[in-house]
């Protein structure tokens, strides 16, 4: 039986979509449910299994635009993949065979052979080798029963011939260069990105975040969080938690402009960008404002999953009305993120450094991470872009006034 494989919808408004690698040879036999092809749209890459077992022979070439729905290839399941030969498993015990009379002490040969090799490695005096010998030892065993590195040890290395060190070979010289054609994804986020910077009048402002409340509250409680939800808690999902509180305090954050009208929606979907060998995609976590750390911790860690395997779907890619990036994890100090339309601000969470701050006019050294808001000034003033950031700012170094909707606990117990 031919089997016709077709091109699956992304999305509801995706009409084509470009093929971006076969990962399979034509003329395979593949098995049911074998990723087989990558394709790719302006939102995201997503895969095609084999619905069946077979032979497949593929019509589309690797960088062709294909429409959804096409046939891209056809898997001839009459053809099925041989299952492995059972094996028996006194067959695949090779029979004992008796030592040969010329062989002389084989075992003490092959000792002698890693002893050695590991000689070689390690220098060991005259001594050493045969106390080492008497004693049946390795280097193993010697090192193994070290029980500490004195200042005599660490001087030895010091003071060794540097001919010890490794050799690295210096890198050739190579005037090649490597030409690859841009995915339709990239391709896309480009074009939107120079749009923002055309259509947008994008202003940034900074602050910066005490990082020492939040990461002992979860250096206190990782383990209980564990036990408890079954993954580790991060960072992202109370800056999520924390920018769905500011946002319900200045809503105009959470806007968007379409056409002549301001768009103010009454949710905060937040969309936490992640990157991936194929581009930057942004998931999102809908209704952030109604849901817990916990909920929101580990739908951030699913989507992210399905984005780095491309196993998320273009509806899971789709909306959001607040976006918050990462580039601490790559170690960036400091940035200015562009926002993403047609949303009105970003969020630029950065690394955490260690810095002197003061604090009750004493100079102490504190966990720091500077953070961005990136915001069109066309609709968000100054007074809520950096009274949004002031507000997340209170609610990591306040990480309780999360539970009482960013209000202090001893203003809301004295009604004041």
């Amino acid at each position: 039986m031919i089997l016709e494989i077709k091109v699956p919808s992304p999305g509801e408004s995706i009409t084509e979509v470009e093929i971006g690698s076969w990962l399979v040879e034509d003329g395979a036999v593949v098995s049911k449910d074998q990723e087989i092809a990558e394709v790719e749209s302006d939102k995201a890459t997503l895969t095609i299994v084999a619905s069946e077992g077979g032979k497949i022979t593929i019509k589309a070439e690797e960088g062709q635009a294909v429409p959804v729905g096409e046939v891209v290839c056809t898997i001839d399941t009459s053809v099925a993949s041989a299952a492995p030969a059972e094996v028996n498993p006194e067959e695949s015990i090779p029979a004992k065979s008796e030592p040969a009379a010329e062989m002389k002490e084989p075992v003490a040969t092959k000792e002698e052979v890693n002893a050695a090799a590991e000689f070689d490695k390690v220098k060991v005096t005259s001594v050493a080798k045969e106390i080492m010998k008497e004693h049946d030892l390795s280097i193993d065993d010697v090192i193994a029963g070290l029980k500490r590195l004195g200042k005599k040890e660490v001087e030895a290395v010091v003071n060794a011939p540097q001919t010890l060190a490794p050799f690295v070979a210096p890198k050739e010289a190579s005037r090649d260069t490597d030409r690859q054609r841009m995915s339709s994804l990239r391709r896309k986020l480009s074009a939107r990105l120079v749009s923002v910077k055309n259509e947008t009048a994008m202003l940034t402002t900074f602050n910066e975040i005490d990082m020492s409340f939040v990461m002992n509250l979860r250096k206190q409680n990782q383990q209980k969080f564990i036990d408890k939800h079954g993954f580790k808690l991060g960072f992202m999902s109370f800056f999520t938690k924390a920018v769905a509180i500011a946002a319900e305090a200045h809503p105009m954050v959470n806007a968007q402009i379409d056409g002549d009208e301001i768009v103010s929606p009454q949710f905060v979907d937040v969309g936490i960008a992640v990157s991936t060998p194929k581009g930057l995609m942004v998931p999102i976590v809908r209704n952030a404002e109604s849901k817990s750390i916990p909920e929101i911790e580990l739908e951030i860690k699913e989507l992210a999953e399905k984005a780095r395997t491309k196993k998320i779907s273009v509806e899971e890619l789709t909306g959001g009305t607040f976006t918050i990036t990462n580039g601490g994890v790559f170690g960036s100090l400091l940035s200015t993120p562009i926002i993403n339309p047609p949303q009105s601000a970003i969020l630029g969470m950065h690394n955490i450094v260690e810095r002197p701050v003061a604090v009750d006019g004493d100079v102490v050294i504190r966990p720091m991470m500077y953070v961005a808001l990136s915001y069109d000034h066309r609709i968000i003033d100054g007074k809520d872009s950096v009274g949004f950031l002031v507000k997340v700012k209170e609610m990591i170094e306040n990480p309780e006034r999360m539970f009482t909707e960013g209000k202090d606990a001893a203003e809301l117990l004295l009604g004041i």
